[in-house]
């Protein structure tokens, strides 16, 4: 079971990327669906808070959010309050089971062909069945945490855009891993910057769920570049020149670090005469070629 802290963390990072989620899906589409599977009671209730205060974009549209619950027999009693202020176009469904029961709750929603974002909390192994209801065809995205690395089986699963990350509590308690799946540049680079800012507010720290080292990075305060700096370049160096927009991809899914980070990593580059660019000056565009120097 996730300790205290490890609970604070998801449910914030639940609610930030929900923030930015949400009015997206509700642009693009008439109806939508958030699942949350595994959840704990107060991530159920704050993501109902967050669906409440985007009232005004969810009018004239359909949301259901799907809460999969094992063992809260008060949750019923807890969001009860909370549903009696959602718009009527919100509809909520508090059912029985784990999380392995995504892919049932998801069919009976009627949550194809819409935008569905899956919040899951397991407890052992991540299963394709779970996996490719979460893609929902090719509309789901997905924010998933486990006891490992998660990476193959959602790129496998159809999630072209993975990213993931370890995080490590004060004290040195890890945490197990985050994961996120989405076919979204957009998404990415929230989810990537909703994990920085949780983890500045709690103290953490981030590492691959890969790295054999363990080495961790600090996102409290300025982070050490120098890490991304020598990712950077050995990825310059296996696959030849690349645009910034796909370092900064490459940032987002390969490492702990966000697309900002990785726009100064390349200034630093350049600075030191390790990378050239294809202009001579001026902001780095995301179409700019960036090659190594020697």
């Amino acid at each position: 079971m996730p300790t205290d802290r490890t609970t604070e963390f998801l449910r914030e990072l639940l609610v930030r990327q929900l923030t930015t989620w949400l009015p997206a899906a509700l642009h693009r589409s008439r109806r939508a669906t958030v699942a949350l599977a595994g959840a704990d009671a107060g991530s159920a209730e704050a993501a109902l808070r967050l669906v409440a205060t985007h009232g005004d974009q969810v009018r004239g549209r359909q949301v259901t959010v799907l809460v999969l619950a094992d063992a809260a027999a008060d949750l019923p009693a807890r969001l009860g309050p909370i549903e009696a202020e959602l718009p009527a176009e919100v509809t909520v469904h508090l059912l029985p089971g784990d999380a392995y029961r995504l892919p049932v709750a998801v069919k009976a929603a009627g949550a194809a062909g819409a935008p569905l974002f899956s919040f899951v909390d397991l407890p052992g192994a991540v299963t394709p069945k779970l996996l490719t209801a979460a893609t929902n065809g090719r509309t789901g995205e997905l924010l998933l945490h486990t006891a490992d690395s998660a990476r193959d089986v959602l790129v496998s699963a159809g999630f072209p855009l993975v990213a993931e990350v370890a995080p490590v509590l004060p004290g040195g308690e890890a945490a197990g891993v985050v994961a996120f799946g989405s076919r979204s540049d957009r998404s990415l680079e929230a989810v990537r910057d909703a994990l920085w800012a949780v983890g500045a507010d709690l103290d953490l720290r981030y590492g691959d769920p890969l790295d054999p080292t363990g080495t961790t990075v600090d996102v409290v305060g300025e982070p050490d570049l120098e890490p991304l700096a020598r990712e950077l370049l050995a990825e310059l160096g296996a696959g030849g020149s690349r645009p910034v927009t796909e370092l900064r991809r490459h940032t987002l899914t390969a490492t702990v670090y966000r697309a900002a980070d990785a726009n100064q990593a390349l200034v630093d580059l350049l600075d030191a005469g390790d990378v050239r660019r294809e202009r001579e000056s001026g902001r780095l565009a995301g179409d700019e070629i960036i090659s190594l120097a020697r």
